[in-house]
C-alpha cells in the first residue's frame, strides 16, 4: 500500500491555493513538507487527512489508514493522560497504550487530567495518541510544536519506529528532525489567480 497524491488541487476559505500536487509515499517512507507560512500546508494536510474536500485530483491509499494530528491535541481536559489513550485506542478498536506512554516518557503522567499538563506535556499526550490508532499512516501538521530538544527527540524516534515497522509519515515541519526522509517543496504548486473558481473547503478546525 502506497499513499499516492494525483494532480491535486486545494482551497482555503474557497480560494485555491495548490494546485497540479503529485507525490507519493512508500512504505517505511517520510516525506517532509516544506513552504513558506500561508503557502498551503495546512490546507494540503487536512485535505490528504479527508477532512476537506479537494477542488479536483486524486488520493489514493488514504481511507483508512490515516491517523492525522493538526494544531489541536485533541485531548479531553478532565479526562487523565491514561483516559485520553485508552479513549482513543477504543476509537480505533485497539486497547494496548503502553508502547504510546513508554516513547513519550508519560509513564509518571498518567494519573493527571490533561487539563492541569503543560504545553510540552499536552503535545506529547497528543501525539502519543497517533500510536494507539493502528494506522499505517501519519500525517502531522508541525508536530513539534510547544516540545523541548528531549521531547523533539521522542518524537523522531517514535517516527522511526513507525517507518520501521512498514508505516509512512507526511510531515510539514521547519525543522530537522533527523530522520532519514525525502522533502517536497509546495512552493512551485501555489495556485494563480486563474485557477480560481467558486469552490470552498470545509470548516477550518
Amino acid at each position: 500500500m502506497t499513499l499516492s497524491i494525483h494532480d491535486l488541487a486545494v482551497a482555503r476559505g474557497g480560494v485555491p491555493v495548490l494546485s497540479a500536487v503529485s507525490f507519493s509515499v512508500a512504505p517505511g517512507e517520510a516525506l517532509i513538507l516544506r513552504g513558506p507560512n500561508g503557502a498551503g500546508k495546512t490546507t494540503l494536510l487536512r485535505t490528504i487527512a479527508g477532512l476537506q474536500k479537494p477542488l479536483s485530483g486524486v488520493i489514493d491509499g488514504a481511507e483508512e489508514t490515516i491517523a492525522y494530528a493538526g494544531h489541536a491535541d485533541g485531548l479531553k481536559a478532565m479526562l487523565s493522560v491514561t483516559e485520553n489513550l485508552q479513549f482513543w485506542a477504543q476509537v480505533f478498536g485497539r486497547t494496548d497504550i503502553d508502547l504510546a506512554l513508554n516513547a513519550y516518557q508519560l509513564g509518571p503522567l498518567e494519573s493527571r487530567l490533561a487539563g492541569t499538563l503543560s504545553a510540552g506535556q499536552k503535545r506529547r499526550l497528543g501525539l502519543a495518541r497517533l500510536m494507539v490508532t493502528g494506522r499505517p499512516i501519519w500525517v502531522l501538521d508541525e508536530p513539534t510544536v510547544s516540545l523541548d530538544a528531549d521531547a523533539v527527540a521522542m518524537f523522531a524516534a517514535a517516527v522511526t519506529a513507525h517507518l520501521g515497522a512498514g508505516g509512512m509519515a507526511l510531515i510539514a515541519t521547519h525543522i530537522d528532525l533527523g530522520l532519514n526522509a525525502k522533502t517536497f517543496d509546495i512552493s512551485p504548486y501555489r495556485a494563480t489567480a486563474d485557477t480560481r473558481s467558486g469552490a470552498s473547503d470545509e470548516a477550518f478546525l
